[in-house]
């Protein structure tokens, strides 16, 4: 077996998020504590290091619209706890920004490597930067993994998250550059007297373009954070 492959986990979309208990600076945590929520753990590669305190910052000026969407945040590396308290402690003196969520403190990569958050090819040390947003029922729905020296879009992932809110509440997919409120995809027609009355309802409300795309408007529509940095980053 490839040694990468034995070493790091491969977990997949669909699949229930492995367990974890962990050191944070929140105290200790086990994942199982967030069943219930939405839980977006993101990795980053060292404290104090410039890319990754402008992540933190950014995350924790957001965090208010991920608990608006009862989603909790969670970072991740592999430095030590008493680093982590430092790093957030100086963010804070220097800035007034408290981070409000846990970082967990992986000292021997044990969580990182069950998720696959080190890349051998880059290092074998450090995490590059993953996210996974995992739904409230423990099941990883989305995996985002950018290289160490490109910051991570909060924004983005934020209308990430509300996608897959707004897609399990309307039974919908979501277009190319969905934004929140915006029309969604109806699932296509089953049967060929439904494809008939698809078509016939997009012919009278111009709601889509053939039987296999058509739109509607979504249910119990929320506009947390109206995915605008710029609201974000005057929190």
């Amino acid at each position: 077996m490839d040694y990468e492959i034995m070493m790091n986990g491969n977990v997949k979309i669909g699949e229930r998020a492995p367990d974890f208990e962990a050191t944070t600076t929140i105290g200790n945590i086990s994942l199982n504590d967030y069943l219930g929520k939405w839980v977006v753990l993101f990795s980053h590669p060292g404290d104090f290091t410039p890319v990754c305190t402008t992540e933190i910052i950014s995350f924790a000026r957001a965090n208010t619209y991920f608990n608006k969407l009862n989603a909790c945040l969670i970072g991740l590396s592999v430095d030590s706890l008493y680093s982590h308290l430092a790093w957030i402690y100086d963010i804070y003196c220097r800035t007034k920004i408290r981070v409000p969520f846990p970082i967990i403190a992986d000292r021997n990569g044990e969580i990182a490597r069950k998720y696959g958050m080190i890349s051998n090819n880059v290092s074998t040390t450090e995490t590059v930067r993953n996210v996974y947003i995992i739904d409230d029922k423990g099941i990883i729905r989305l995996i985002l993994v950018y290289p160490m020296n490109v910051g991570r879009s909060i924004p983005e992932i934020l209308r990430a998250l509300q996608a897959l809110q707004c897609a399990d509440e309307n039974n919908a997919s979501m277009p190319a550059n969905w934004a929140p409120c915006e029309p969604v995809i109806l699932p296509p027609p089953q049967t060929l007297d439904s494809l008939i009355e698809r078509n016939n309802e997009i012919n009278q409300n111009r709601n889509g373009i053939n039987w296999y795309l058509s739109f509607k408007q979504p249910q119990n529509c929320n506009l947390i954070g109206e995915n605008n940095n710029d609201n974000m980053q005057n929190n």
